[in-house]
């Protein structure tokens, strides 16, 4: 099995990715937060990425050969597709809604494997021109996608440090992505395949870090908050209301709400719309059960 570079090349980008995930896990399960699933899921997609495109095709596989690269491929196509959601949910950052939604993105995708891939390949029997006929047309849209993102991103120019920081972060982890159906079309580049799209992977980790980071540095601004969730849970379960923590979005949002900016500033700072703003301050609000801004601040803008 580690006969080769990239077998020893997808060991090494293997035990990184389950260290992250399994720390990951353990830290979300003792500080009993959910709002990490989606983080964790990403990182169990790029170890599956890692195995089947790293350790297919193999010659003892049961059945078809072209089978193996349906799987590597499918596998690949889902990792990106979901790799473009965490960008758009977790951050905001909505390229073309119309044209570069995730919706669309998995359905040329998706379209693209079949119709570009699976019936060349069985017209002219040949994986190496089935493989051209896929990439190149994907390629193509990959490259105005990150050309899309790299114009919403470099508008920034009111945005904080910290929302800066994220929108690169971003940038080179839509960038692995995009570079993905560029090396396949290039060569059998493996090793140099795999790096870069576990870049893509590390690139969001160190979001999430400095998210973190974030979340420590204004911990004290949010206690009266979280006291408020410690304290009322079991009040709120029996009242039937929905308990649910912030999501890390909805702190941030919290954050910037204590430190009474207005909308219109907490959306440049972040770089999101007023609207995008409106609707977490609402979920903020009926969260910690107070009617609006004025009553949130009243209740949770001091130590008591």
């Amino acid at each position: 099995m580690f006969g080769t570079s990239i077998h020893w090349t997808t060991f090494f980008y293997l035990l990184v990715d389950v260290f992250i995930v399994v720390f990951t896990s353990i830290q979300a399960s003792r500080l009993k937060r959910n709002n990490l699933k989606r983080f964790i899921l990403l990182g169990f997609l790029f170890i599956l990425y890692n195995i089947t495109g790293g350790f297919l095709p193999f010659d003892n596989f049961p059945g078809p050969y072209i089978i193996q690269y349906i799987i590597t491929y499918s596998v690949a196509i889902v990792l990106v597709v979901f790799i473009v959601l965490y960008l758009y949910r977790e951050y905001d950052i909505v390229i073309l809604r119309t044209y570069l939604s995730v919706n669309n993105i998995a359905a040329i995708l998706t379209g693209g494997l079949i119709s570009l891939f699976l019936v060349p390949y069985f017209l002219t029997q040949s994986l190496e021109i089935a493989r051209k006929i896929f990439t190149i047309p994907i390629a193509l849209i990959a490259i105005y996608f990150l050309w899309a993102f790299y114009q919403k991103l470099k508008k920034l120019t009111k945005a904080n440090t910290f929302t800066q920081r994220r929108a690169k972060l971003s940038l080179i982890s839509a960038s692995g992505i995009v570079l993905l159906p560029m090396m396949t079309l290039i060569g059998d580049f493996q090793w140099l395949t795999f790096t870069i799209m576990n870049i893509s992977f590390y690139a969001i980790t160190a979001i999430e870090v400095d998210r973190y980071l974030y979340f420590l540095e204004n911990k004290n601004k949010m206690f009266e908050v979280f006291s408020f969730f410690e304290n009322n849970k079991e009040k709120l379960m029996e009242s039937k209301l929905i308990y649910q923590s912030l999501t890390r979005r909805e702190i941030e949002i919290a954050v910037s709400i204590l430190d009474r900016k207005s909308y219109k500033s907490i959306s440049e700072s972040f770089f999101i719309a007023q609207r995008t703003v409106t609707k977490h301050a609402s979920n903020i609000f009926k969260k910690t059960g107070v009617k609006n801004r004025k009553e949130f601040l009243y209740r949770f803008g001091k130590k008591k």
